[in-house]
């Protein structure tokens, strides 16, 4: 398994922050605690073999004494490191103790895992606005950006689930292999084959035939791995398709493109429904080689041990032990080997890798520095400020002006002329260009044009970026009524999508509101009323200069408006009109 090195080092990289983190304390406290129940439940076993081999003696010499001894209080039992056996019902109580806690700091751990990762990582991909980013440098194929959503939920609980699950498995094996390799090597004896003495011979034939399994099924599933990472991407990208709709559906119904929906949502079936079948068929073969181990090595401890009990070196429990010790040892040797083992192990690498790129990317966005010198100060101005495409094609070249306060400033162009790229660059989201873009002191607010909806109720889409409970329901009316929305006013506590319940007028209307309520001293808006027709767009701009009167406003619209300052984006050249 070639990708499981990298694999192993970007798991260890996503992880250990949180063991050195200010929850240190306790997370080390959470895991010292389940390893060290995870070892004793190891030891258990390893007693549950010795009482198996002790009662199987009872059965065999037919001491029902020693039978009652052994259920309920023990007896000594040479055999036993110890020199006595504990009782089964006195080591039941404590297994069922023991197993239980283990469950509950086990799950503890992983929901508190889950719970700082996925802090960390929403934090990291909305710090600086790098989700933006990304979403305008990502890779064409769409590797470590695509689907951030599956990510932070999906893969982060896949990677901390399985991470667990497999680490802890793993360390359960290797104590197992120490543990019953002891058990093994010590009732081997000696055995002579072609004048060779071989001591331990039991736990040298389960070695060979723990690396011959391991050996056969990386080779078989090894391709495994790229086909869970692919079966993700394509689930995420149904499932986009999905939410997408959804979103659209009026679009979808006037356009009548349901047959063209169906047709896009067959073809990303088409490739999950592809690639699962070649996910089956690996597993199929590596299932298939998983079953024929497991079944061979049930037999073989009574072949090499069976006839050294005929000959009466071996009781009946040393037979028994054998054999359970065996198959025990030689599934923690085969772990990687073991039915479904091996399928877990692949799509844990793919949950890995996703998650790792997704981080090299949000570092990246980090990390790249914006062309642009960004300063502070009174008013908002652009300095031989270049505007480009992430491609590099210049939409502005060599553009200076300063914003007055007081003096509402329109900004007019053709569409795709750039005007919304440099509404994009004096809001300090558009890291493509260069020169001094110079940011107010004062509260800006930007408008775009199509408004965002948080999901949730109106009081919460109308407060929006704020907290609900920071304006007041008499606030909230008034601002809804100022902007034409008076009747949504009994809706405040209503939970809706928004952003299919209103018009797009409404929606602008909306934002406007917002803007009543936020009182921003700089208010930059683009194509924000675009939606309204022009007597509604007139009405809406007086209301807003009334109402707002410490406002200055930067409009960029298609059409002339009524401002202080006309300003015109043509061929890559802002002037004053």
């Amino acid at each position: 398994m070639k990708r499981l090195g990298p694999a192993l080092r970007d798991a260890w990289l996503l992880a250990r922050p949180y063991f050195a983190s200010d929850e240190k304390g306790i997370a080390l406290a959470l895991l010292g605690v389940v390893v060290v129940l995870n070892l004793v439940l190891v030891a258990l076993t390893v007693w549950n073999s010795y009482w198996f081999n002790a009662i199987y003696n009872c059965f065999q010499t037919k001491d029902i004494a020693a039978f009652w001894k052994l259920l309920l209080i023990g007896r000594r039992f040479h055999s036993y490191p110890f020199g006595i056996m504990p009782g089964f019902t006195l080591v039941a109580v404590f297994w069922i103790f023991v197993y239980v806690y283990y469950q509950y700091f086990y799950y503890l751990l992983q929901i508190r895992l889950r719970q700082w990762l996925t802090n960390r990582l929403t934090a990291d991909w909305l710090t600086d606005r790098a989700y933006y980013r990304i979403s305008l440098t990502g890779k064409k194929d769409g590797t470590g950006t695509e689907n951030p959503d599956q990510r932070i939920a999906d893969d982060l609980n896949f990677f901390v689930t399985y991470t667990m699950s497999l680490g802890f498995d793993l360390l359960a094996n290797v104590v197992t292999i120490f543990s019953y390799a002891g058990v093994l090597w010590s009732m081997s004896g000696t055995f002579t084959v072609f004048g060779f003495a071989i001591k331990g011979y039991l736990v040298w034939i389960t070695l060979l035939n723990a690396i011959i399994a391991n050996s056969v099924v990386n080779l078989i599933g090894r391709r495994l791995i790229g086909r869970n990472f692919a079966r993700q991407k394509f689930e995420a990208n149904f499932r986009f398709h999905l939410a997408r709709m959804r979103e659209s559906t009026e679009g979808i119904a006037l356009y009548r493109g349901e047959e063209a929906e169906r047709n896009a949502l067959r073809s990303h079936f088409s490739d999950i429904y592809a690639n699962f079948i070649g996910i089956i068929n690996r597993t199929k073969a590596v299932n298939a080689f998983s079953q024929f181990n497991s079944l061979f090595g049930s037999v073989v401890p009574y072949l090499i041990a069976g006839p050294r009990y005929f000959t009466g070196f071996y009781t009946l429990g040393d037979l028994m032990q054998i054999a359970s010790a065996f198959g025990t040892l030689q599934g923690a040797m085969s772990w990687l080997a073991g039915t479904g083992t091996y399928a877990d192990v692949a799509y844990w690498a793919a949950t890995v890798e996703r998650l790792a790129t997704f981080q090299h990317s949000i570092d990246a966005a980090h990390a790249a520095e914006g062309g642009f010198e960004r300063v502070l100060g009174a008013a908002p101005a652009i300095d031989r400020a270049t505007v480009k495409l992430p491609d590099g094609t210049k939409l502005i070249e060599n553009a200076s002006f300063e914003f007055a306060p007081g003096h509402n400033v329109s900004i007019q162009g053709r569409s795709g002329s750039g005007k919304s790229t440099l509404f994009r660059a004096l809001a300090g989201i558009w890291p493509f260009g260069s020169g001094t873009i110079t940011a107010p002191t004062g509260k800006p607010m930007f408008l775009p044009q199509q408004p965002y909806f948080p999901l949730g109720t109106l009081r919460q889409a109308v407060a929006y970026p704020a907290e609900a409970g920071v304006f007041s329901d008499a606030e909230m009316i008034q601002a809804l009524q100022d902007v034409g929305l008076g009747a949504l006013a009994e809706s405040l506590d209503e939970t809706a999508i928004w952003s299919q319940r209103l018009s797009g007028g409404e929606q602008q209307r909306l934002a406007i509101a917002r803007a009543l309520l936020a009182k921003p001293e700089w208010l930059f808006l683009d194509e924000a009323t675009s939606a309204l027709d022009p007597e509604s767009d007139r009405a809406i701009r007086a209301m807003l200069a009334a109402k707002l009167p410490g406002t200055t406003q930067i409009a960029i619209s298609h059409d002339p408006i009524e401002a202080d300052q006309h300003l015109i984006l043509q061929n890559g050249i802002l002037a004053e009109a």
